[in-house]
């Protein structure tokens, strides 16, 4: 036995070994090697480990896999947009979940805390934004509703760990993705004419950007990196970063916010009608009531580049922020 392991580890070994349920075994594997020091006389007892935890994740895919109904999770879109966080084990998604947003996953220090979708909203001044942590993407093993989820968002944030060759953790999980035909969207023009492909747009988050070290390895990270991936560094620990990220998301969303009043009445500030960039005047009264663009004579619009109470067509093109009024 390799000398130097702590005391924890010898009763979560004790747990393993008692352990009958295959989910329990690989919940001890996964704590019994985050707990084992890394060095040279350790080295063969996590290869061991790593083994064992493989085959066991194996069995369990392969028993999915011949499971007549597969667990299935479908998520209501809430907010402003739904953006689904990705990524390898340890990487810190369920931690900047949690800061973010309104939910609480379980986060710890071993891999695999997650295992089912966990959504939570993201306030960014005076909207939500819909964020969801998802179970870690490997070469071992991907849940099987996975991939639909990410298809079914607006957005993906895929989280590497800024200290631990985020390199390899992004070029890895593009792979996955590349294997269930999901691809980021600034990548769409190398699978011209392929069928049957998604694309969504990603946003590289690199977590536990926590101190001076940690963000020399960031920049070597960025220097690093072929393409120009958009990617921003964070620290769920500190919240270094984290009211960048919103704006980032904001703007990455190719979203606008636009308010409506009432003749002779102030606008509601606090709830703005969310719409996509380059939506018109009838796309806004459309989403009030569909009778709303039969009915439309024109409209008035406060904003940035018009004059206050300017007449606008149901053609013109909102911007962010925008004031209208609508004449029926």
């Amino acid at each position: 036995m390799p000398a130097n392991l702590p005391p924890e580890y010898f009763e979560v070994e004790r747990r393993y070994r008692q352990a009958k349920a295959p989910e329990e075994r690989i919940e001890a594997l996964q704590e019994m090697l985050a707990i084992i020091p890394k060095h040279k006389g350790t080295d063969k007892l996590r290869a061991d480990f790593r083994r064992r935890l493989s085959k066991l994740k194996s069995q369990q895919q392969a028993k999915k896999a011949t499971s007549r109904r597969d667990v299935g999770y479908r998520i209501n879109r809430e907010g402003a947009g739904q953006i689904v966080l990705i990524g390898p084990p340890n990487v810190g998604k369920s931690a900047l979940v949690a800061t973010l947003t309104n939910a609480t996953p379980e986060v710890a220090d071993f891999p695999h805390t997650t295992r089912i979708p966990k959504p939570g909203m993201m306030p960014f001044e005076n909207i939500q934004i819909q964020l969801i942590d998802t179970p870690p993407m490997t070469e071992e093993y991907m849940e099987p509703w996975l991939p639909d989820i990410i298809r079914r968002a607006d957005m993906v944030l895929l989280v590497v760990d800024v200290n631990t060759d985020p390199v390899q953790h992004l070029e890895k999980t593009v792979a996955l993705l590349e294997e269930k035909r999901i691809a980021p969207l600034r990548l769409a023009h190398l699978y011209e004419g392929k069928q049957g492909w998604t694309f969504r747009p990603v946003l590289v988050v690199a977590n536990k950007n926590d101190n001076a070290s940690a963000e020399e390895n960031f920049q070597i990270f960025k220097a690093l990196l072929e393409d120009d991936w958009p990617v921003v560094a964070v620290s769920a620990t500190t919240g270094r970063n984290l009211e960048e990220l919103k704006q980032m998301l904001f703007e990455r969303l190719d979203i606008i916010r636009v308010y409506t009043k009432a003749r002779g009445k102030a606008p509601e500030h606090n709830a703005p009608f969310v719409l996509k960039k380059g939506a018109t005047v009838e796309d806004l009264a459309g989403k009030i009531h569909q009778e709303f663009i039969e009915k439309l004579k024109f409209a008035k619009v406060w904003g940035n580049g018009v004059y206050d109470g300017q007449m606008i067509q149901r053609d013109y093109v909102l911007k962010d922020g925008d004031v209208v009024e609508l004449h029926v």
